[in-house]
């Protein structure tokens, strides 16, 4: 794995949503989290700051140091921690922040696709697998929209059962039901 694409930095913040941690590199956004509470299955989602320690292998030849790259990182978490708080307190509708999630070429395609639902509007693992010209790949969606390493930029909150009805969300339900209610989507 190319150590420039581990993230470099980290913040942690809490909103009215939760803890939420924030991971960048120098290209953008890596993760977004929400802090487990104790006992909690998020825990498995934090990012380990054992990763963002052992990031710092650069090749010799690199011509920007280490403290460039962190600052243009701690640059995308300010943006991104500002656009969350702008979000949350409903006057951010779309967020403009560079991200960098790390995931292969299907989930990329996902994950592309999640950001082009629009605010207060939801869709189908169904919807989504059409979107990305694999209409049999539902399940498969289903699975890249789990892996979504960066949430609420990447709105896999948007996507619920074909019937109309909530489905799975790594953080549970009721916050993927607030989620959507400040988006005004009543599901």
């Amino acid at each position: 794995m190319n150590k420039r694409s581990l993230p470099l930095v980290k913040l942690n913040f809490e909103s009215d949503f939760g803890t939420i941690s924030l991971c960048a590199n120098e290209d953008g956004i890596t993760h977004l989290n929400f802090i487990p509470q104790i006992n909690s299955e998020w825990l498995s989602r934090e990012v380990d700051n054992q990763l963002l320690e052992n990031k710092r292998v650069h090749s010799a030849i690199d011509s920007v140091s280490e403290s460039e790259l962190e600052q243009r990182a701690s640059a995308h978490l300010l943006q991104a921690k500002q656009e969350l708080i702008e979000y949350f307190g409903g006057t951010r509708s779309h967020f403009d922040v560079a991200l960098a999630p790390k995931g292969t070429e299907f989930q990329q395609q996902v994950w592309q696709a999640l950001t082009e639902i629009d605010y207060g509007q939801s869709c189908s693992y169904a919807d989504i697998a059409n979107k990305v010209n694999r209409p049999k790949a539902v399940r498969a969606v289903g699975t890249a929209n789990g892996a979504n390493p960066i949430a609420i930029i990447v709105p896999c909150h948007r996507v619920i059962g074909k019937n109309g009805t909530l489905t799975g969300y790594a953080y549970g339900l009721d916050l993927k039901q607030k989620l959507l209610s400040l988006e005004g989507l009543s599901v």
